[in-house]
């Protein structure tokens, strides 16, 4: 079976539980999102190999989190 490649950038979202407000909240739920990134995901569940190309920035916070 072919392989999938799909581009695209991934968004980190950054929300509050429970309905509160960011400034009401002392933690923050992570999720990842993006329609490429999406259709990777939901195609590989489904057996269909993929693979994911996109482009981080040279950004020290994000490095630093990365690693």
């Amino acid at each position: 079976m072919n392989k999938v490649v799909t581009f695209g950038e991934i968004m980190l979202r950054l929300g509050a539980p429970d309905y509160l407000r960011l400034v009401q909240s002392h933690q923050l739920d992570v999720s990842f999102a993006g329609a490429e990134a999406n259709v990777a995901v939901s195609l590989s569940n489904y057996g269909i190999p993929t693979d994911y190309i996109t482009c981080l920035p040279q950004n020290l916070s994000l490095i630093h989190i990365w690693r």
